[in-house]
């Protein structure tokens, strides 16, 4: 399953089931899982594992040195899990510090020309569209949302089951359960991945109303999560991540500006 114009490292080890595409070139101690496919023209580099059933569209480049001015040829690492999709020319780089690496979950998928960053930790089923650009050291939570476009500051944290619009950017952590937009601007909850996630119409009330609180409006977030009924697992949750942010979190609209926070459950 090599096609005879693929480059393929003495050092690599390729299980007999996986599809090795034209012109691919894979370089180093790399590791190419169980029925993992590799299309035309993917390169894979340095300390780079993959899990079982992933799927590399051209010109899919994983593992490169990461883009750190501080990076001096250490060695990092990348691991990816299974059942993952990269399309065209969608990039992801192994760690800068020696002996850290980069890390994606299960069944993510990362649109064209999309770019995950040094020491990431991705979770699973999350989504990266196209152009999407994610520094170094961020971690997204398992389901998260990242629309087209968008840009995610280092070191910030991407909460579960949140969304952020396309064209939109962050220097401080997203909540998880939220949509954002603009910059790092809490529009409200996202309901359409909740309700797709299974989520009922009590523990949907319950995130409404606490987003109600924390993100009607901008204020002091601390303050406000004093007001917070910790009434589900959920809004702890919520209230577990507001809290431990070292970033700062993303807040709402400023005073006067409309909000989807404040709209009635539709749940």
């Amino acid at each position: 399953m090599i096609h005879p114009t693929a480059i393929v490292d003495s050092r690599a080890e390729v299980d007999s089931s996986a599809e090795i595409g034209p012109y691919a070139v894979i370089e180093g101690p790399v590791h190419v899982g169980p029925r993992t496919r590799l299309m035309a023209h993917v390169v894979l580099l340095g300390d780079t594992r993959l899990g079982a059933d992933n799927v590399l569209h051209p010109g899919v480049v994983l593992g490169d040195a990461p883009q750190d001015l501080a990076y001096r040829d250490a060695p990092t690492g990348l691991r990816i899990g299974d059942r993952n999709v990269f399309r065209e020319f969608s990039q992801v780089h192994r760690g800068t510090q020696p002996e850290t690496v980069t890390v994606l979950g299960d069944q993510n998928f990362l649109m064209a020309n999309a770019h995950v960053a040094h020491n990431c930790r991705i979770g699973s089923r999350v989504v990266l569209a196209g152009g999407a650009l994610v520094a170094g050291h961020v971690v997204v939570d398992d389901d998260a949302f990242i629309s087209g476009n968008c840009v995610v500051h280092q070191h910030v944290r991407i909460g579960r089951l949140s969304i952020m619009r396309g064209l939109s950017r962050t220097s401080r952590d997203v909540p998880p359960f939220s949509l954002v937009d603009g910059t790092h601007t809490v529009r409200g909850v996202n309901r359409v991945g909740l309700r797709r996630a299974g989520f009922d119409r009590t523990r949907m009330r319950a995130i409404v109303e606490a987003f109600r609180i924390l993100f009607a409006e901008r204020r002091n977030l601390r303050l406000a999560m004093a007001e917070v009924e910790a009434s589900t697992p959920e809004v702890q949750e919520l209230l577990a991540f507001v809290g431990a942010s070292r970033r700062g979190v993303a807040q709402g609209p400023r005073r006067g500006a409309a909000s989807d926070a404040v709209e009635d459950d539709e749940a």
